[in-house]
């Protein structure tokens, strides 16, 4: 499967804005765009005419690269969110936000969205009795997702159960991280969700083709 394997860093200097690619690093004193708050590259500081055009590939980009997912995945979640009923762009973020690597993220059993991915991808993860190691798999209302019992021990988790509560866990979602068990309350709604994207410029952006 194709996937990013660059400084994640960059992507964050290239957005001017913190994506969380790397989690307590990003949090911290020595984060890239702390020190270097402009794009990578040796004319990242010259000033750029920011066009209609580029100002929505830059939130596709953003939001892309925030999720962890390739333009080919993308555009089909934008199609897909098209033919739903209700608001596109909100249809768009709430198929990324349901995803399972971003759902374990969101319940601070992983530190990252890149981490969250590997730990699924390595078959750690359970749904409703059943072993997922796809991090796009889809969770749905009522879902429970578990850590295998036999992982509960690796460090990862260790970890996520003495940090349990210092990463606030979205209303749509409940943690407990005690049985390393993640329920799924409701789909979230746009005013849950706490990614800083502007949807719309998305849509317009992917309307005109």
């Amino acid at each position: 499967m194709a996937r990013y394997t660059g400084p994640d860093c960059k992507r964050c200097r290239r957005e001017k804005t913190k994506l969380f690619l790397k989690g307590s690093k990003c949090d911290g004193p020595k984060c890239p765009i702390e020190i270097r708050p402009y794009p990578p590259g040796m004319h990242g500081r010259a000033r750029t005419k920011e066009s209609e055009y580029l100002l929505q590939m830059r939130e596709k980009q953003k939001a892309a690269r925030m999720y962890g997912v390739l333009e080919k995945q993308f555009r089909g979640y934008y199609e897909e969110a098209h033919r739903s009923t209700g608001k596109t762009g909100e249809n768009l973020l709430r198929i990324l936000e349901t995803r399972l690597d971003n759902v374990v993220y969101r319940a601070g059993f992983a530190k990252s969205r890149d981490m969250a991915r590997q730990l699924v991808r390595h078959g750690h993860l359970i749904v409703n009795g059943v072993k997922v190691d796809i991090p796009s798999y889809r969770v749905r209302e009522k879902d429970i997702i578990e850590v295998r019992q036999r992982s509960h021990e690796l460090t990862p988790f260790v970890v996520a159960r003495a940090e349990a509560g210092e990463r606030t866990v979205p209303a749509w979602l409940e943690a407990i991280p005690t049985q390393m068990r993640i329920l799924v309350h409701s789909l979230p709604a746009r005013q849950v969700i706490d990614t800083q994207v502007q949807e719309q410029l998305i849509v317009e952006l992917y309307s005109k083709n």
